[in-house]
């Protein structure tokens, strides 16, 4: 396994180019204070490709730009396949470069999420099926320009979500029966405190800003759930399965919120009221 796979797939903006500011649109929303067309680079990027506003983008109207995450794409494109060269200094690579990076970023997001189930410790099939999609991802991740143009990008993924969703779903039956399918499901704003989520299926559900105060997530299946806005004062993510740091970026929480190891309580937490803490609740089934 190279490096890219074993341990970079966290953004390292200093060995990149500026990628996620310069190759999506933005539309002006709460997300994002302006409209920017793809290709374009964001009024805020500086010439050493930094963000000239980063320790302001919540107050300056970006929190979309903080929640964000390439999963390392963007320092594999940078330094990997296009060799240290930006586009600035080689503008004829600038519009290939963008693309590439359009298709290299699902590639690292499926290899994190690969990476996490492994981590879980499936049967030896399932893990060697696991490995061997890993393997596969990484070895796509080091195609030239034009091949991972060329790339389906949708029917691979459409490959290992299998395999995931195989794995969270064993995870979740893990001392018992799975909890609850909410797969897809739209839960914007829902008062979900009292429900019992432990074992749960949340994979793709919408989660905006939903009350999920003192919540007990253990072993809930949170693939690409939406958090924005979420209220996860004083719930229980420690065992939570596939939750990402950019999913706690956009929700909010306190103190009292437990996390998985290796996640972060987001510096913006801080700034929000405590809720009274009580602990999670754990209803026998």
């Amino acid at each position: 396994m190279t490096e890219a796979a074993a341990g970079e797939l966290r953004a390292d903006c200093a060995r990149c180019f500026g990628l996620c500011c310069v190759a999506p649109a933005f539309a002006a929303s709460t997300d994002f204070a302006l409209d920017k067309p793809a290709g374009q680079p964001c009024r805020n990027l500086r010439p050493d490709f930094g963000c000239g506003i980063h320790a302001e983008l919540r107050d300056r109207g970006f929190p979309g730009c903080t929640v964000f995450d390439c999963f390392g794409a963007g320092q594999r494109v940078a330094q990997e396949t296009f060799g240290g060269r930006d586009w600035r200094a080689a503008p004829q690579t600038a519009r290939q470069m963008f693309d590439v990076f359009a298709v290299m970023r699902p590639l690292h997001e499926l290899l994190w999420y690969l990476t996490e189930a492994l981590a879980l410790r499936p049967p030896a099939e399932l893990a060697e099926e696991l490995s061997a999609a890993l393997a596969e991802t990484d070895r796509l991740a080091t195609d030239s320009p034009q091949t991972l143009l060329t790339l389906d990008v949708d029917a691979h993924r459409g490959k290992v979500n299998a395999l995931l969703s195989r794995t969270g779903d064993l995870a979740r039956a893990r001392g018992g029966a799975a909890g609850a399918d909410h797969r897809g499901a739209a839960l914007v704003g829902r008062d979900l405190r009292r429900a019992d989520l432990r074992g749960a299926n949340l994979r793709g559900a919408l989660l905006i800003a939903a009350d999920l105060r003192d919540v007990d997530l253990t072993r809930a299946d949170l693939t690409g759930a939406d958090l924005r806005a979420a209220d996860l004062r004083g719930a229980d993510l420690s065992g939570s399965l596939f939750l990402h740091q950019s999913q706690l970026d956009a929700a909010r929480g306190d103190r009292h919120t437990r996390l998985p190891a290796r996640r972060t309580h987001p510096a913006h937490w801080s700034m929000l009221p405590l809720t009274p803490h009580r602990p999670s609740r754990r209803r026998s089934r």
